[in-house]
């Protein structure tokens, strides 16, 4: 294996908005480092550790939710958006942690989730409290409908995102609440201006005031909801519920309110956003989120290439399907090349929260030898894409799934556990196994897993003896980041080094054009990338990169690419990745 770098003298100097040639690397923080030995991480843990994120080069850090929560899902039910749940930290922790970035030239965003609250959220009390309740209408309520026998049944069909009905009865009211994820979950009605004000000051202008530099914004597309509530098609016809994600994404007045959003609170702030845009699979519905002119986000997260090998998204989303190297090809350059030609922009990103790690899904991490080849590829297509990019904590270690060998009892998410519970209801043995198996490939649970610093007991990040909120991976002693930082030939040292090269070449790797070579190829994934102007008048040039990757773990030889610049006739054999840069 081996690269070739061909560096230009001149360095690349971009005058675009600064958060498009930025870093930034989400901090999910009850799993990266623990201060204070209660086996839970927590901000002063991060604080810890903003030195090593920004030698890896790290420019803006991205907070996983610490809000005040009861953590039935992991803080995405908040209960208070102006407190932080106390084994993460106080408020001063994240003043401190404001200022540590700021310090050093980053910048801190926090997760922004105001599609719902908690059902022990203050606003909620009052309204569940009584019809009449001057917030009663901050949340969507619909009294019940009754079949032929007289039963009484939710307002729609729809199901949710944890499995089951969309809709709580209300004992006290009488009346339904709308939840899209689970019943502890109550939709906010972005319908009402009040509730809408309310979320710009509480959950915004209070941490932006407080020196917060944006926000990544939690189910974006999701604040505008089907207010005729029509039942959705019957797409599964053994199944009580059925998806109608059309009724509740990309709706009918979302584009005002995100509008209204920018205009009223992150624009007078500067702030950075990036959206998380579910369900949107067409680069002509993306575009209107991120075109600069329509002023709304600067950017989002689309879904479709990281959400490959799952199931459909509310019936089996964890029976695994495999798919070819040329699928994910093509799901790249889609979202390489559609904001060409427009006023858009993009976000790079193979791994989050949400998603199990990339080295054990598009690599290959049976042996030390292959995982650590499948992590520098990954590193590398990761780096040279057009985008802002974006990493996960442990990606830059090449942190794997949980062992295959550990038992559903180490699975904790809300999601994992609600779709094997409910397989294990139906009684389907061959079917509970294969939900299984692409829990083993796909769970939220494995991005989850405590961050490996270094051989000590509990790999660092709690002290020995203590119980962490999740299981430390079997291998933490072989792979840690104390280990790799001794060696610059690590993953580690491998993500410096290309992180290092995307900002020297921006012009190429940030901000050129994608151009995919050999689309039907299933062993390697090799594109061209054509940078912008560089220099002026006669003097300019456009440089080029051309990237190749080795997807497999056999040797494979390298295509004739020589008239798309770089390999010389007869080049090498590939095992694993090669960069060719010139004019």
């Amino acid at each position: 294996m081996g690269s070739n770098f061909f560096h230009h003298p001149d360095g690349w100097v971009g005058t675009t908005p600064w958060w498009k040639d930025a870093v930034f690397y989400q901090v999910y923080p009850a799993s990266f480092k623990d201060s204070n030995g209660d086996g839970w991480g927590d901000i002063p843990g991060l604080i810890s550790k903003i030195d090593y994120l920004h030698h890896l080069g790290v420019d803006v850090v991205w907070l996983s939710p610490m809000f005040e929560s009861p953590q039935q899902d992991m803080g995405y039910d908040i209960s208070d958006y102006q407190a932080v749940y106390a084994r993460y930290g106080t408020l001063a922790d994240v003043d401190q942690l404001i200022a540590a970035c700021h310090s050093r030239g980053m910048k801190l965003i926090l997760d922004l989730v105001v599609n719902h609250t908690s059902d022990q959220h203050a606003w909620f009390r009052e309204s569940r409290s009584s019809k009449s309740n001057p917030k009663r209408d901050w949340y969507i309520w619909k009294p019940p409908r009754y079949d032929n026998a007289g039963y009484r049944i939710p307002p729609t069909n729809w199901r949710g995102y944890f499995a089951g009905s969309t809709w709580t009865w209300d004992e006290a009211t009488q009346e339904y609440y709308l939840n899209l994820y689970g019943p502890f979950q109550p939709d906010l009605n972005w319908e009402n201006p009040e509730c809408r004000a309310a979320i710009y000051e509480v959950a915004m202008r209070f941490w932006l005031d407080r020196g917060i530099d944006g926000f990544r914004i939690d189910t974006v597309n999701k604040y505008s909801k089907r207010t005729d509530f029509p039942d959705a098609p019957i797409t599964c016809p053994d199944a009580p519920h059925q998806p109608a994600p059309e009724m509740w994404c990309n709706g009918p007045r979302i584009h005002e309110f995100i509008h209204e959003m920018q205009t009223q609170v992150l624009a007078p702030y500067n702030a950075v956003s990036v959206g998380e845009l579910s369900n949107t699979p067409l680069p002509s519905q993306v575009l209107p989120y991120v075109s600069a002119a329509a002023r709304e986000l600067d950017m989002v997260f689309e879904f479709s290439m990281i959400r490959l090998g799952t199931g459909d998204l509310f019936h089996g989303k964890y029976l695994y399907r495999p798919f070819p190297l040329s699928v994910l090809k093509r799901h790249v350059a889609t979202w390489q090349t559609f904001i060409e030609g427009t006023d858009g922009w993009h976000t790079v990103f193979c791994e989050n929260h949400d998603n199990g790690r990339a080295v054990s899904r598009f690599g290959d991490d049976s042996t030390p030898e292959l995982w650590e080849a499948s992590a520098k590829t990954i590193a590398l297509w990761q780096a040279t894409l057009t985008g802002t990019l974006f990493l996960y904590q442990g990606q830059e270690i090449g942190m794997k799934n949980m062992p295959r060998s550990w038992g559903i009892e180490e699975y904790k998410d809300v999601e994992s556990l609600g779709f094997f519970n409910e397989v294990v209801a139906l009684g389907d043995e061959k079917k509970i196994a294969a939900t299984l198996h692409g829990l083993q490939i796909l769970a939220r649970d494995h991005s989850r897993l405590p961050f490996q610093w270094d051989e000590s007991p509990n790999s660092g990040f709690t002290g020995e003896g203590v119980a962490p909120w999740m299981r430390v991976h079997d291998e933490y002693r072989e792979l840690n980041a104390a280990k790799q930082l001794q060696d610059p030939e690590s993953v580690l040292g491998f993500y410096g080094k290309v992180l290092k090269l995307r900002k020297k070449y921006g012009d190429i790797f940030v901000h050129g054009k994608f151009k995919l070579l050999f689309p039907e190829d299933e062993s390697l994934f090799t594109y061209v990338k054509e940078g912008v102007e560089v220099g002026h008048g006669s003097d300019g040039e456009h440089r080029r990169a051309l990237v190749v990757m080795n997807f497999t773990s056999r040797d494979q030889k390298c295509p004739n690419v020589s008239s798309a610049l770089g390999c010389r006739k007869g080049e090498e054999r590939l095992l694993s990745w090669a960069v060719f840069i010139g004019k």
